[in-house]
Order: C-alpha cells, then sequence, then structure tokens
C-alpha cells in the first residue's frame, strides 16, 4: 500500500507491530547477546524498553506524528533498561526532536529523524562500538536519506530501511570479532531489525489505522505472523555438527569466560535534580561521562530537563554513587552483578544439557567430565581448544563416522556438490579453536580450502586429502598432544599411505583409462583411474578389490552407501573372506548417496 505521508496513528500502528515482533522474539534475541558483556538480556531489555513506550501510546493515541514520536520517546526514556534499551530510546528520542510540531511526515521528514535519532544516540554513547545497533540503525538512516530523493512513499522507502537494517546485520561479525568468535549476529542490531520489519508490515497492510485498533487493547484479536529468524545468521551452509556440548554452549554468551569481565557492576539509575538537595551542583555531561569513564564502561547518559538517566558498567558502584549525589536525588537504582548473572547463565547452561541428556541429580563438575572429558573450571569456562577440525563429507552416517572421530565441524559436499570457500570460511570462524585443520576429501575441494586457508585471519592447515579414506586416514593420525607442525606431517603422510576406491554408476558410455564403460553400468575407481565397468554391481567390487590388492595389504574397509543392498554386501564380505583369508576386514555404514561402496586398502 503507497502512503505518501504518515500521521500520528500510522505511527502507532508502526510502534506496535514493531513492539509486537520484538515480543515474540526476546529468547532468540537473547541468545545472541556477547557484547559488550555477557549478560544475556539484550533481548528482553528492548522488549521491555519497547513496551513501555508503546504502553504510552496506547494510553494518549495522539493524531499528529509530532505529538505520537514524543510520546512513544518519553516511554521509551523512562522505562529504558540496559544498554540496548537506552540505545534505543536515543534512536526515537532524535526522532521525535526532529518531527516536533508536525502533523503528518512525508518520506524526506522522515528520514530525517532517522539520521537525527542515530546522530543522538552516537552522543549518547561515551565509546560506540562498529558491529552493534548503532551501526545497524547509522546504516539504515544513511540509506533512508539517499532513497528519500528518489521517492515520496514512505512505505517504500521503510522497505528500503529494513533491507539495509537486515544487510548490514548481517555484516556485524565483519565488524566485531567476538561475533565472529561465536557465529552470531549483533543481538542489539537484530531486536531492531525486527522493530523495523513491523514498521514495514504496517504500513503496507490495507490501512495502518485498522491494525492499530486491532492491537490497541492487549490480547483482543490474533497477533500477525512470527517473523521468520534464522537460528544462526552467519553460520556455514550444510554444516553438520556435534551434540551440544560444554566444548560449544547452546548460547553465544556462554562461550565467554566470567573472570573476563572486567565491568562488573550493571548500574541504572535516575537522578532527579528537584528532589533532595536545593543547591545541586551545575550537571557538566561531559565532565560526569569522564568521571564515569575512569572506572567503567557502557556509559549512557541522558539528561532531560531535570532528570537524568544513568547507565554504566563500573569496577566501583560506591564512586558512581558518590559521583552522582551532589547533581540530586538518586531513584529507580537497580545494581547487578554480571559475574553473578554470568555463573548463573552457565549453571542453566549445564542443567538444560543434562535434562537434554535425560540426566537427573547430577554434580555438574562430573557430567561434563563424563559426556566430553572436560572439566569446568570455576570462574573459567569454554576456554579456546587448540585445535579443531573440519572435514568434507556426504551422507549422514559418514559424517557421523568423521564426528566420532574428533572431527569438530562436516561440511557436506562431494564431487557434484563442492563447498565454496565462503563455506569453508564460516566454518573456520565458527570453531574456538586456536588452530584448525580443513580436510577437503575430494582433489576438487581443495583449492577452495587453500584459499578459504589464505583469507582467514586463524591459523589454518589444509591436509590435501583427495579422497575420504584419506581424510579418515589422516584424523586418526592426529594426536591433540603434540605440535600443529607434527599433527599436519603425520597426518598428511598417513594419507598419502592409503590406496582408494569407489564404486558408482557410469552416466554415459565413454572410452577412458582403456576401459571401455557403458551408461549404467558400475564402475569401479582407483584413486582417479577408471580400471573397472561392470553391468552386474557384486562383480564390479570384486574386480576393483582384486586390483586394489594386487600389491598386497593388511586392511581392507568397505563403506556402504545408501543404496548398497545388505544382501550384495554380506556376499561381498563373504568373498572376501573366502578369496583373501589373512585380510582384515572391516565394515562401516557411510551412507554416502551415489557410492553404494567405497573402499580403503591400507
Amino acid at each position: 500500500m503507497s502512503k505518501r505521508s504518515i500521521d500520528g496513528s500510522d505511527f502507532a500502528a508502526m510502534a506496535l507491530l514493531g513492539a509486537d515482533l520484538l515480543q515474540r522474539n526476546v529468547d532468540f534475541v537473547n541468545g545472541l547477546n556477547v557484547f559488550p558483556v555477557p549478560d544475556g538480556d539484550t533481548g528482553t531489555n528492548m522488549n521491555l524498553t519497547m513496551s513501555s513506550g508503546v504502553r504510552e501510546l496506547r494510553s494518549k493515541l495522539p493524531s499528529e506524528i509530532g505529538k505520537a514520536s514524543e510520546v512513544l520517546s518519553k516511554g521509551l526514556l523512562m522505562g529504558a533498561r540496559g544498554n540496548s534499551g537506552v540505545i534505543l530510546s536515543q534512536l526515537f528520542r532524535g526522532f521525535s526532536r526532529s518531527l516536533a510540531g508536525l502533523n503528518q511526515a512525508g518520506s524526506a521528514q522522515f528520514a530525517a529523524a532517522l539520521q537525527h535519532g542515530v546522530d543522538l544516540a552516537y552522543k549518547a554513547v561515551v565509546k560506540p562500538v562498529e558491529g552493534t545497533i548503532l551501526t545497524v540503525a547509522r546504516e539504515a538512516a544513511k540509506h533512508a536519506v539517499q532513497q528519500a530523493k528518489r521517492t515520496d512513499d514512505v512505505a517504500a522507502l521503510m522497505q528500503e530501511v529494513h533491507a539495509k537494517a537486515q544487510e548490514t546485520l548481517n555484516r556485524t561479525p565483519d565488524m566485531l570479532p567476538v561475533l565472529k568468535q561465536v557465529g552470531v549476529v549483533d543481538s542489539g542490531g537484530q531486536g531492531l531489525v525486527l522493530i523495523y520489519e513491523g514498521f514495514v508490515r504496517a504500513l503496507i497492510s490495507q490501512g495502518a489505522t485498522d491494525e492499530l485498533e486491532l492491537y490497541a487493547m492487549p490480547s483482543e484479536a490474533a497477533p500477525p505472523e512470527e517473523v521468520a529468524v534464522p537460528a544462526r545468521a552467519d553460520a556455514p551452509t550444510a554444516v553438520l555438527g556435534k551434540p551440544q556440548s560444554a566444548k560449544e554452549p547452546r548460547s553465544a554468551q556462554a562461550r565467554l569466560e566470567t573472570d573476563k569481565i572486567e565491568f562488573l557492576y550493571d548500574m541504572e539509575f535516575f537522578i532527579n535534580r528537584k528532589l533532595g538537595r536545593k543547591n545541586a551542583l551545575f550537571f557538566d555531561e561531559s565532565a560526569y561521562k569522564n568521571s564515569l569513564a575512569k572506572n567503567g564502561d557502557s556509559i549512557l547518559v541522558i539528561a532531560e530537563d531535570d532528570i537524568i538517566k544513568v547507565h554504566v558498567h563500573s569496577r566501583a558502584p560506591g564512586e558512581v554513587l558518590t559521583l552522582s549525589l551532589p547533581y540530586g536525588e538518586l531513584t529507580d537504582l537497580h545494581i547487578l552483578n554480571m559475574r553473578e548473572q554470568h555463573r548463573e547463565l552457565l549453571e542453566q547452561e549445564q542443567e538444560q544439557e543434562a535434562a537434554d541428556l535425560g540426566i537427573a541429580g547430577y554434580d555438574s563438575a562430573e557430567l561434563l567430565a563424563g559426556q566430553t572429558g572436560i572439566v569446568t573450571p570455576p570462574g573459567q569456562v569454554f576456554e579456546r581448544a587448540p585445535y579443531g577440525i573440519i572435514a568434507v563429507s556426504m551422507g549422514e552416517g559418514m559424517a557421523e563416522i568423521f564426528l566420532d572421530n574428533d572431527v569438530d565441524t562436516v561440511l557436506s559436499g562431494g564431487q557434484t556438490m563442492n563447498p565454496s570457500t565462503e563455506d569453508f570460511v564460516k566454518a573456520i570462524d565458527s570453531l574456538s579453536a586456536d588452530h584448525v585443520f580443513l580436510l577437503p576429501n575430494n582433489g576438487n575441494v581443495i583449492l577452495a580450502a587453500e584459499q578459504a586457508a589464505e583469507l582467514s585471519e586463524r591459523n589454518v592447515t589444509v591436509i590435501p586429502t583427495r579422497t575420504i579414506p584419506q581424510g579418515l586416514a589422516a584424523v586418526l593420525a592426529f594426536k591433540e598432544e603434540e605440535s600443529a607442525e607434527r599433527n599436519a606431517a603425520w597426518m598428511t603422510g598417513a594419507a598419502e599411505q592409503v590406496l582408494s576406491g569407489q564404486v558408482t554408476k557410469a552416466v554415459r558410455d565413454t572410452e577412458m583409462d582403456g576401459v571401455s564403460v557403458k551408461e549404467g553400468d558400475y564402475i569401479g575407481i582407483v584413486e582417479k583411474a577408471i580400471v573397472v565397468s561392470d553391468a552386474d554391481l557384486l562383480s564390479a567390487c570384486q574386480r576393483l578389490i582384486e586390483s586394489m590388492l594386487k600389491d598386497g595389504g593388511d586392511l581392507l574397509t568397505l563403506l556402504t552407501g545408501e543404496d548398497a543392498e545388505p544382501g550384495k554386501t554380506a556376499e561381498l564380505c563373504e568373498w572376501v573372506a573366502d578369496n583373501y583369508p589373512e585380510l582384515e576386514l572391516e565394515l562401516q555404514a557411510g551412507g554416502q548417496p551415489l557410492y553404494p561402496y567405497i573402499l580403503a586398502v591400507e
């Protein structure tokens, strides 16, 4: 629906739908939170802040956009909680100031208001950090100003704003190392994107005022459809991982260490300059912020008439209170110990893990030791592992074999579905390890793996494995206690000692390597050479094994694919036992597509 201008009712509908989408996704946003401290409540704080604002809107419902934005701003300011909530309130505080006195706003005025909100929010933050909600808001507002020159449709403009915000959000892990480390986007930015999506929905509906009527009173009508949000915005495609454990906790904030929370007291309060002190000191905002910064971080100070809103993470809460008292009476004072919160979060993670495993009445350290071999020392958890291993494979069974043998991440791929360089880079970034080994397990994948190693900022070694058997041999040669250089040498050497074979169906007639192949025949391949073509699967496998064992061998590994028939497999194993009685045979279910059997001789 095209809208050349919006009034107070339109804006109220936008705010209400934005608040609703945020509320529906609180847990998701909380789970993303890693910056600036692991308090894990970004979604909750933004939701409570936004709820305070829309509660004011519901009570007044002004028809002018200047008044409506002012009402929302005041509700947000008084209800703002946490760093993210205060930043959100500042975005809309600047927005409302830009629209003051207007009955309606067109696209240019709306865009200018977004930009004014960003300007004010940046001023409120003492140490702005790129890759946060501020960045998302800034890039979206900048884009809005540019697009307003091209369109007078506010609905179309808001769609552009939302798209730009989402695009910027997806790039936040590239701006903030801690986000990339744990594999998430910025939590505050995600919350803002949800709010903007609500704005879009209200504007493109058949009538924003009608939407407002649905939401003017709580629980009177069914809410809008829940927004679809990816579980992990920057995760590699087609990645299979081990079940969640203490090494890879569910929530992003649980991957940080408790002792790393330097400014551990989260403080929020108001300074009321009218109360308590008739001779309150003159308030120098800049000097006050600088004083807080000596022992604090995440500082937000908002002076509105005779009320000063303060948020700070501090090492010395007593100093903060002493510093603030001369300016007026302190009200709505909240002080939380974020290390204590973080310890509780870790305990909840462990309890949830135990519940998922069906274990009751456990000791958390014993449980972790039993499940992962890691005992979590108090105050220091989820440290970066010395090594991580990424392997390329195809089929769930094959992936499980790798995962059961020290591989941390399996990228789905093979001859016809090669993972990209970006897939490797994302997989590397998702691991919390000092040194990462890549096992491409396919000749067509090695270059992409090597390119990813060059692009990554991590220590990465590519073991140039060309087949699945080579990759398995390399993994079995890995030793956790040895150096990266020795491991690389041993893994490469082990891979080179393996002779690999595979059986698959021919897709066309051809003549290759001196073998005449007909479409539909089973072909046996040793490394890169076709050595067998046969209409019968069992015969093709037998002839392939004979070719692979002509120079001898002690161990034959047979990996069955999804098309392997149990009866044929039993016949093949019996044939091997009869014809090679001294040969050790190992049979594993690989579940790989396209190749009924993959073989390895050592």
